[in-house]
């Protein structure tokens, strides 16, 4: 049993380091992208030809970027139903032993 406590203690930990890690991420994304945005509006506020021209590029920048945070909440979703049926497989082990346990015992 100590075993099984000290296992689900470290997957906890990689998975609150995965989030954070992802989050991480995304907020450093989301932060370029609120200066890309900022820079695209100026852009278009000025209404000068080069400035229009580079919005493409900055445009195609800001939809990479929001497909990355697309991609980073994907694999973050898929991680966190990974750790939900290795929990509930946990879960439903621990019950099959202390099932067998109870079953065992000297009567």
């Amino acid at each position: 049993m100590e075993g099984d406590a000290f296992s689900d203690s470290n997957l906890n930990g990689k998975i609150v380091q995965t989030f954070q890690k992802s989050f991480v991420q995304v907020q450093t994304i989301l932060d370029q992208n609120r200066l890309l945005i900022q820079e695209i509006n100026q852009n278009h506020e000025s209404k000068i030809p080069d400035n229009l021209s580079r919005n493409v590029g900055l445009i195609k920048e800001l939809n990479s970027n929001i497909k990355r945070v697309v991609d980073i909440y994907a694999d973050l979703s898929n991680c966190f139903a990974k750790s939900m049926d290795a929990s509930s497989e946990g879960d439903s082990n621990a019950a099959l032993k202390s099932d067998r346990h109870k079953r065992h015992r000297p009567g």
